[in-house]
């Protein structure tokens, strides 16, 4: 299980990491972002550059749109002039260059190949050490938790360095109070959307009394939601849930959608269509991504187009749902699950697909879409959660399906793969609906107006001297 994480295999590309992972280098960290923020970035109107720690509990540079979700902001956000610093934790976020890496190390309890593994005792440092063994030998998920006290710890040594503090969904106990700075939150989705799927997905009663506790840390972030000032999210669907299941009030989220990196993701006519070939990024091992109903659909689609065939941008199941799927209807010759590419082998990948497909059952935004979008691939995707906001309307930028319905999934596969003119006309709206709605420089401009809003309301509550 994980928590958080979008489905997403590629492999890093650039990186410049500033190591910060003791106390008495925090100067030294602070002193390389600032040599690295552009001089005369775009801002305009006067307003000087900010300074800003990006906070990520989890980057992951192979699985998770969180990792994707910082190095983009990051390196628009420093486009724009501002000096960013991201710290985070193991697995630690790829990042372009110029953009500093603070490593605020865990004890790396889930890496592999030895997950849930036991430190030996020359690994263990202090009482938040403890406390991440602790919650891992009785079953829940401790990162957030300990990786908030941990940046506390980071930020009161730092205190005056940055201007904001922007956590991207770590919501832990250790950032309420002052952090020397106002803070911002980005709330992708509530994880207790997730929580609620791999419930119901849970075969037996042990499997849901282990589903219950991982997902234990869920009741401190809804706490933790409550109490904060301001909480960006990427999409209205995701607002909405965040209101209905974490209690925040609306009138402290503010929306600003995420997107695509236009540039990378973007048509290439001399890439040849692969006959039958769809694409989809999916993680099969959580529920939410509904991969099972398009390996169902798959089989019913390859009774009337032998030739369609999936590829997945994920890693191969050796048991569960999915594998079953698979097995059950004789599909593996014709499900090809693919890991570790590089950014432009994914678009390589996706460019010579006939069709992209989301078939999640809910999505707090989803980057796969946009993406497939943005290079001009026809998509078929589900009405979960945010992904109309992102995909548009039926029939004008996508073809769309209810969420779990493995039939209406089949049926609009066939349609797209019978239909040349209809793959040309969505994929040529697709792309135009995310070049005028979902780039990472707007996405950038947007997260950089709430920090200043952020830091008014700040100033305004200080009693004059």
């Amino acid at each position: 299980m994980r928590a958080g994480t979008g489905a997403r295999s590629r492999r890093p590309q650039r990186s410049r990491r500033s190591h910060g992972d003791r106390p008495e280098r925090a100067d030294r960290t602070a002193e390389g972002a600032d040599r690295t923020a552009p001089p005369d970035g775009p801002l305009g109107g006067g307003e000087r550059p900010l300074r800003i720690a990006l906070l990520s509990y989890k980057g992951n540079p192979f699985c998770g749109g969180q990792g994707v979700y910082v190095r983009h902001l990051s390196r628009e956000l420093a486009r724009l002039g501002h000096s960013v610093e991201v710290i985070g934790a193991q697995p630690y976020p790829v990042l372009d260059e110029g953009i500093p890496l603070t490593e605020l190390p865990s004890l790396d309890l889930y890496r592999q190949p030895d997950p849930f593994r036991t430190p030996r005792r020359d690994e263990f440092r202090d009482w938040i050490d403890t406390l991440e063994v602790a919650t891992m030998w009785t079953g829940g998920f401790p990162e957030p938790l300990t990786f908030s006290l941990r940046a506390r710890r980071h930020l009161a040594a730092r205190a005056g360095q940055f201007d904001v503090v922007h956590d991207n969904q770590t919501l832990g106990y250790g950032l309420l109070g002052d952090l020397g700075a106002p803070l911002v939150t980005t709330i992708h989705h509530p994880i207790t959307v997730d929580r609620r799927l791999d419930l119901d997905a849970a075969e037996d009663w042990r499997r849901r009394a282990s589903v219950r506790r991982w997902y234990g840390f869920t009741r401190m972030q809804g706490r933790v939601a409550r109490r904060l000032p301001s909480v960006l999210t990427v999409s209205g669907s995701s607002k909405q849930e965040i209101t209905e299941q974490l209690g925040v009030r609306a009138d402290r989220i503010d929306v600003v959608h995420i997107g695509a990196d236009t540039e990378l993701f973007s048509p290439d006519p001399a890439v040849p269509e692969i006959p039958g070939r769809i694409v989809t990024t999916s993680s099969a091992d959580v529920p939410l991504k509904g991969l099972v109903y398009l390996i169902e659909a798959l089989a019913k689609v390859r009774t009337e187009h032998p030739a369609a065939h999936l590829v997945v941008v994920g890693k191969r199941p050796e048991s569960g749902p999915v594998a079953r799927a698979v097995e059950r209807y004789g599909l593996e010759g014709a499900v090809e699950f693919v890991k570790g590419i590089s950014d432009a082998e994914l678009v390589e990948l996706v460019r010579g697909a006939q069709i992209g497909c989301v078939p999640s059952l809910y999505e707090g935004f989803s980057l796969p879409a946009a993406e497939t979008m943005a290079t001009g691939t026809p998509l078929v995707a589900t009405t979960g959660g945010a992904i109309p906001e992102v995909a548009g309307a039926d029939g004008e930028t996508c073809l769309a399906v209810p969420p779990g319905d493995a039939g209406a999934l089949a049926g609009a596969l066939v349609r797209l793969l019978g239909d040349a003119e209809l793959r040309a006309r969505l994929g040529a709206a697709g792309r135009a609906r995310v070049l005028s709605r979902f780039t990472w420089a707007q996405a950038a401009r947007g997260t950089a107006e709430l920090y200043r809003a952020a830091i008014a309301r700040r100033a305004g509550a200080r009693p004059a001297p």
